[in-house]
């Protein structure tokens, strides 16, 4: 792309909302350039696909940003395709927000090279990884001052596993507006089927979240079932007390246990999260 504008592809779908009888849920595709970097240094500048659903009757409202996770295996990664999360979004845009789910960099549709590698098992660098999803999501709010419904002033980041550190790291940047982050599930190296409860370099993620605490400006919640088996029970209090400790503003909810493995709760059993979610975003004066 030449310019540094967003993109509007096309509409895509409209979802009825079970709030407002003649509202709707419109579902629309924009392309936004970035620039990232991976841990090895190599500097990749192309276009991410983010997927945009907002309200038909509202002119303008606050902005949610929402970060996906990463696959644990290569064979999930082949699966993934534009992330939507279209029941969580059609909720969020329920509660008065213009959600924009960005699919970043080495992911599904955008495609590219996996600039979130973080290494080695045993030697996993998490900081450049976290802040080159950090910087996809400091693009799209940049592009979205070119989107009339989207209300800059006012808004919150959130994410699902890496998705949801993210959300973390992104409470330590000056972004327009934000005045909360979300954190659900959030972690990196969990693979369940080969590591159960006992992620990759978790000591280096426990600093990492200790160094976020001490930089975090706005407050953040985190939401982490009793059987995420990415995680375990134990390690995410651990994360939390650190962050906590060093300074940074958060709650912390237990949510319950989810089938086989709690990490799939966010989309598995939103019930779960939603009265701590809903009192958050009340909370931060949204």
């Amino acid at each position: 792309m030449a310019n540094h504008s967003s993109r509007i592809l096309f509409p895509l779908l409209t979802l009825c909302l079970p709030t407002w009888s003649s509202a709707a849920v419109v579902e629309e595709v924009i392309e936004v350039p970035v620039s990232v970097k991976s841990i090895y240094g190599q500097e990749v500048s192309q276009p991410i696909k983010v997927t945009v659903f907002r309200d038909d009757l509202r002119e303008k409202a606050p902005y949610l940003v929402l970060n996906h996770g990463r696959p644990a295996s290569e064979a999930d990664f082949a699966k993934m395709k534009r992330q939507r999360y279209s029941e969580n979004s059609a909720y969020f845009v329920s509660l008065g927000f213009v959600v924009l789910v960005p699919t970043r960099v080495g992911y599904g549709e955008t495609g590219g090279p996996d600039v979130e590698y973080s290494g080695r098992c045993e030697g996993r660098d998490y900081a450049p990884v976290y802040a080159a999803a950090a910087d996809q999501t400091v693009a799209v709010l940049k592009a979205a001052v070119n989107l009339p419904y989207v209300d800059r002033s006012r808004g919150v980041v959130v994410g699902q596993s890496f998705g949801g550190a993210t959300s973390i790291a992104l409470s330590t940047r000056e972004l327009d507006g934000l005045v909360g982050t979300v954190n659900f599930a959030g972690g990196g190296g969990g693979n369940p089927a080969q590591r159960p409860d006992n992620p990759c370099s978790a000591y280096a993620l426990a600093k990492l979240y200790r160094d976020y605490g001490a930089a975090s400006k706005v407050p953040t919640l985190w939401l982490y079932s009793e059987n995420d088996r990415y995680w375990g029970a134990a390690l995410p209090k651990e994360w939390f007390k650190g962050f906590v400790e060093a300074g940074g503003k958060a709650r912390f909810v237990s949510l319950p246990t989810y089938k086989e493995n709690g990490h799939a709760i966010f989309t598995g059993n939103p019930d779960a999260w939603k009265p701590a979610f809903e009192t958050f975003i009340h909370s931060v004066g949204l």
